[in-house]
């Protein structure tokens, strides 16, 4: 076949349909064809034609001004931008802590040394003490004479070495996890093994099922020592969580922990071990 051989052509459809029924379907659509493709082509072209016109036509319209209400709605919304920013706080001033005014018995009595000079009689304007006079006295030697205050020398060292401390007051109800002083159980750990063996009553299920094992409990040791919230934050067995809980509630009341000198209510750990004998 001739690769110039137009498929379109009237004189390729005669031959085709040659000494067949051109009335048929087929021949009418091979003949409408080009006339179908010139349409569509030129329909895709005009609508082409016409979505770029429209957008250079929108591009060169002149652009709307801002409204009033719109500008003050606008200036309303940054006012309040600006009012829900935090205030930067004023630098704090610094306020020089004063030294205690030490109260003239906290202060040393001083004799004062006189200088040795020739000079005239006209000229002498102090009493001079004489050498045996300094000797004899247990008072220190100093720039001026000062008999207002002691003289024992350590009541002024203890004044200059005095630090005060200030108390921080702990809140009643903050429960700690560490504290300077835990919590303990009259007569100490072994007394507190000895009360959760003697006390703890093996579940029945548990013990047929033959589970056993360790359940970590935590309770607040209150400052009074009595014990307060009750909690499982290792789980074994439902039943022996249930017991363990049970028995931990039981327990008399312990020494409580303690910050800066003050009771507190503190965390305190506890495993409950469950053992099955002969097992």
């Amino acid at each position: 076949m001739a690769k110039d051989v137009d498929l379109s052509s009237k004189e390729w459809r005669d031959l085709i349909f040659e000494g067949k029924n051109k009335e048929f379907g087929a021949y009418k659509l091979r003949e409408e064809s080009d006339r179908r493709h010139n349409r569509a082509m030129t329909v895709v072209v005009v609508i082409i034609a016409a979505v770029l016109a429209l957008i250079f036509v929108i591009d060169k319209l002149p652009k709307p001004e801002a409204k009033p209400e719109d500008m003050i709605e606008q200036s309303l919304a940054e006012l309040a931008t600006e009012a829900d920013e935090p205030e930067e706080e004023p630098e704090q001033q610094r306020v020089e802590e004063q030294q205690p005014e030490a109260l003239p018995e906290e202060i040393l009595n001083t004799m004062k040394v006189t200088e040795i000079a020739i000079v005239d009689d006209s000229e002498v304007t102090e009493e001079i003490k004489s050498q045996d006079e300094i000797q004899e006295s247990t008072t220190a030697l100093g720039n001026t004479d000062f008999d207002q205050g002691t003289d024992d020398i350590n009541v002024v060292r203890e004044h200059k070495d005095e630090i005060i401390v200030e108390e921080k007051k702990v809140d009643d109800n903050q429960v700690f996890t560490a504290v300077e002083q835990m919590p303990q159980f009259p007569g100490g750990e072994a007394e507190l093994m000895k009360y959760l063996s003697t006390h703890i009553k093996y579940p029945t299920m548990a013990m047929e099922n033959n589970i056993q094992g360790q359940v970590v409990v935590q309770f607040v040791v209150q400052k009074d020592g009595s014990i307060g919230e009750v909690k499982v934050v290792r789980s074994k067995d439902p039943d022996l969580d249930k017991e363990a809980v049970r028995v931990v509630k039981t327990l008399p009341n312990f020494i409580p922990g303690k910050m800066n000198g003050q009771s507190v209510n503190v965390w305190y750990t506890l495993p409950v071990r469950f053992k099955l004998q002969g097992v």
